[in-house]
């Protein structure tokens, strides 16, 4: 039995909670909102982001940051935006050689920093690992099957993690590369809003694959331009949550994009959604860069152009469609290995 404090109390953070609670463990789940505490506290539920799920009481459930000392793993499940403020809050209270997981996905945007990146600026006395994959909070937390990856320097934190949250619906792989398992759970989103976008104009199956295929070589043409394996991006943190993203309705940054194709303003979608939208934080992040690595991201690009510069998805469309003629694999991994 291990201490385990979950830091954010949306729906991944709430779902690991009940997870991890299952492998009876104990359990803590901050929030960083009072209100939002108070509220799950209230009906032990979180009926923004989880409704119906009840919380166990065996859950404790707080917004003091104090409740990151004696933890055996401590598990960052904030939005990415809020990771380098976490992690500069806990700096003082946590011990050297503690155990970080982040599960948190995106890329920083004033850094272009992946989030274990941001988090060994912050923590650099902490072990960090990194943990992805196809994995709706939704599902998790009503005990549908489900497989993820964990990524750290170390194989021995990786074991740790992989036999504390490990359950017979919850089955994780062990990879040592962190780079790779990040950029797939940060670039997918960008094309899962892209993907909605296209559900929202009202396109087909075709074109869909066709992004989705197309969007998974930039993300490996970025990960590899910045020294991330190859082949992590067949497996569950790239092709996998790429698949689970783009179409299920699940899917935040792909009911964005639906809202987007309809015509609303991408602030409109967002605050329908009601829950962070990760791709479009993402989305800037990642040109960024690609940008600052020349690396071509054609899809990425147009979605910028939409998200940021006002022009409409069917020109996005047109323009991709208009490019100049290629061979398939130009520009791909697969000519490198």
């Amino acid at each position: 039995m291990s201490n385990i404090c979950i830091l954010g109390s949306g729906g991944w953070g709430t779902a690991i909670a009940l997870l991890l609670l299952e492998n009876n463990h104990n359990v803590t789940l901050w929030s960083f909102s009072d209100e939002e505490c108070n509220d799950i506290l209230a009906g032990r539920e979180n009926k923004r982001c989880l409704p119906g799920i009840k919380i166990p009481e065996a859950v404790s459930i707080t917004s003091d940051i104090n409740c990151c000392r004696n933890q055996d793993i401590i598990v960052i499940a904030v939005p990415s935006h809020g990771v380098r403020s976490t992690a500069k809050r806990i700096a003082s209270i946590v011990p050297a050689g503690q155990i970080i997981l982040n599960i948190s996905k995106g890329i920083e945007e004033e850094t272009f920093l992946t989030l274990s990146q941001v988090l060994g600026e912050e923590l650099p006395h902490c072990q960090i690992a990194v943990m992805s994959g196809p994995s709706h909070a939704e599902e998790v937390s009503r005990k549908i099957p489900t497989t993820n990856v964990v990524a750290s320097a170390s194989s021995d934190v990786t074991q740790i993690i992989q036999d504390t949250f490990m359950t017979p619906n919850f089955r994780i792989y062990t990879n040592d590369d962190i780079l790779g398992v990040e950029l797939g759970g940060s670039v997918k989103n960008v094309i899962a809003l892209c993907c909605g976008i296209l559900d929202g104009l009202g396109c087909g199956d075709n074109t869909k694959a066709a992004l989705m295929t197309r969007g998974l070589v930039e993300m490996q043409r970025l990960g590899t331009a910045m020294g991330a394996n190859a082949e992590t991006f067949s497996g569950l943190s790239g092709i996998g949550d790429l698949i689970v993203t783009c179409t299920s309705m699940h899917s935040r940054n792909r009911r964005a994009g639906i809202l987007i194709g309809q015509g609303k303003s991408v602030e409109e979608a967002q605050k329908e959604v009601n829950m962070v939208v990760e791709g479009v934080r993402s989305c800037k992040a990642t040109k960024g860069l690609a940008d600052k690595l020349n690396v071509e991201m054609p899809i990425v690009s147009e979605a910028y152009e939409v998200l940021f510069n006002g022009k409409k998805p069917a020109q996005a469309i047109e323009s991709l469609m208009n490019r100049t003629k290629k061979h398939e694999t130009e520009g791909c991994f697969l000519n490198k290995i």
